[in-house]
């Protein structure tokens, strides 16, 4: 009997400590419940990126600076401006000074206060540094001047009519933070390496999304800001985290939207895939035209490029009909400057497929004797399916016409080392490009002026003095309507001497869980409304809406 009383006992002590962890169970499952419920955002990316505003200013890096760092005007989607963390400013006369009153109040993510003072500083640095968009402001600025707690002043050197457009690309950064991370060893003098390694995966921004986590060569988390100047009250159901997996291999992104472990692919993605992900049920695939131009960017400096008549033979020989029907569904043609940008000229034709105009213009070259002793070479970036076949089919329009072509697939990174120097850029490289402020301005300076010389924007290496007048004097136009018409007179004159190959522009096409994700971007498009022309604000988290609740199955719930 007292064994039995014992073996009842302990039978009672293991049901009870089973009661016990099945509360615990419930209890930990109840503590996790709103971690498995959080609302994300999982997307595919290109890698190399950089998140640091002095440096960044790639397609990834520029939709991860708008999230995390905020600047003093925002773009509207027309190509205006509106008040962010400046509430007003004025303008001289003369057009050299800009005056900013800043919002009071305002804290970056560790709590620090957003002052003139952090905007002064982040020109400075942008200025010292030279990289990233400082091109933008390199020459422009005369100084900056702090008038007060929240008074800013920029002095310009001559009048920029687009100035107020070019600050949404000045980031602005927490000074007290970025002088507590710097490498005293570094190339910036008292400022040491002015936080560069640091801000590789830190930030010291005050925007809507705030760093979790960056490795470098796989991935990027950031999650919402909660004390967010601006609030959340009516954006709700914008997502908590979003995850930045750098791949845009086919086979992996198709497989992690199929599984519920991704909510939106690159913009990479060929067509036959994305024609596949929409046979998905809850699988749709979003587009929308943001001024995205597909272009073959041409080395004038090394021959046989140097010469106008081989390059225009070029232009000429490309099927066209093939990128705007198969290689980029729904595409459109482009003279130079994208029709979804202000200031593109409407009056020009671009060029076409016409093979004989090509023969014609070959015969003209000094090169045409010697054609087999002038191979060129095309450029462009492993992992990207769709310029993969942009070089093919260009390859093979060129053997055509008698061209030799060789096609150089080599990681993004080296793209952008390679454009350093005029030795090394290739013959032609694919690249597409957006405007950097809202107006064809920015791509006429990225395109032709020998300020962009040596980054991947301007592989052309013009360096032509007057063509740098002649963009001078049209940015340094105040009136809107005489500017834009300097805009028309450049690309005019641009057109015949084919400096690059002007491609399309394509629509920004990804597959998306449209049971879970809404995009702003996709949702104007389908009302026939404008969407921001501005490089990475189509992906401005904070107006996106997530819906986990309505996911259909198969979904992975995201944990941080």
């Amino acid at each position: 009997m007292k064994g039995i009383k014992k073996y009842k006992f302990l039978q009672n002590k293991y049901v009870l400590v089973l009661i016990v962890m099945i509360i615990f169970t419930l209890a930990c499952f109840s503590a996790n419940s709103q971690d498995m419920g959080s609302k994300v955002i999982r997307t595919a990316v290109n890698l190399p990126f950089y998140i640091d505003p002095g440096v960044g200013y790639d397609y990834t890096g520029s939709v991860i600076l708008c999230n995390i760092y905020d600047t003093l005007v925002f773009p509207n989607n027309d190509g205006s401006v509106k008040s962010n963390i400046a509430k007003s400013w004025t303008i001289s006369e003369d057009g050299l000074e800009y005056t900013f009153i800043l919002n009071s109040g305002i804290k970056f993510h560790n709590g620090d206060e957003v002052t003139a003072e952090d905007v002064a500083f982040s020109m400075q640095r942008i200025l010292d540094i030279g990289e990233g968009y400082a091109y933008l402001f390199l020459g422009r600025i005369k100084d900056v001047k702090v008038l007060g707690e929240y008074e800013v002043q920029f002095n310009l050197n001559e009048p920029f009519g687009p100035f107020l457009g070019t600050l949404v690309k000045l980031g602005i950064v927490n000074k007290k933070q970025v002088m507590e991370n710097i490498l005293e060893d570094g190339p910036y003098g008292e400022f040491g390496d002015y936080g560069k390694e640091w801000l590789v995966t830190h930030d010291a921004g005050s925007g809507p999304y705030q760093v979790v986590e960056m490795k470098f060569s796989e991935y990027f988390l950031m999650k919402k800001f909660d004390d967010y100047w601006a609030g959340w009250e009516d954006k709700e159901d914008a997502p908590d985290y979003v995850k930045m997996t750098g791949t845009t291999d086919p086979i992996t992104v198709k497989t992690l939207i199929q599984r519920g472990e991704m909510e939106l692919s690159d913009q990479y993605q060929q067509a036959e895939n994305l024609e596949m992900l929409d046979q998905v049920s809850n699988v749709d695939i979003s587009y929308w035209f943001e001024g995205s131009a597909q272009n073959i960017l041409i080395n004038n400096s090394k021959a046989p490029t140097d010469d106008v008549h081989f390059r225009r033979a070029l232009a000429y020989c490309i099927d066209y009909d093939q990128i705007y029907n198969y290689i980029y569904p729904g595409s459109r043609p482009i003279a130079i400057v994208a029709q979804s940008i202000p200031g593109s000229d409407p009056n020009l034709e671009p060029y076409s497929y016409d093979l004989e105009k090509a023969k014609e213009e070959l015969k003209k070259s000094p090169y045409y004797d010697e054609l087999d002793n002038y191979p060129i070479e095309i450029y462009s970036n492993t992992g990207n399916n769709i310029k993969e076949k942009i070089a093919l089919l260009f390859q093979s329009n060129c053997a055509s016409i008698g061209i030799k072509a060789e096609i150089v697939l080599v990681p993004w990174l080296s793209i952008v080392e390679q454009a350093a120097s005029k030795e090394t850029t290739g013959h032609t490289n694919i690249i597409a490009l957006v405007a950097n402020y809202p107006e064809a301005g920015s791509l006429l300076e990225s395109l032709y002026h020998s300020n962009t010389a040596g980054t991947w924007e301007q592989a052309a290496w013009l360096l032509d003095p007057e063509v740098d007048a002649e963009i001078d004097d049209a940015v340094t136009t105040i009136n809107q309507e005489e500017r834009f018409q300097k805009y028309y007179d450049i690309q005019e004159e641009m057109l015949p001497r084919a400096i690059n190959i002007h491609l399309c522009e394509y629509p920004i096409r990804q597959a998306y869980r449209s049971d879970y994700v809404v995009s702003p971007a996709n949702e104007a498009r389908k009302k026939g409304e404008l969407t921001n022309p501005i490089l990475g604000y189509n992906f401005y988290y904070r107006d996106f809406k997530v819906y986990p609740e309505k996911a259909n199955k198969p979904y992975t719930p995201f944990i941080p």
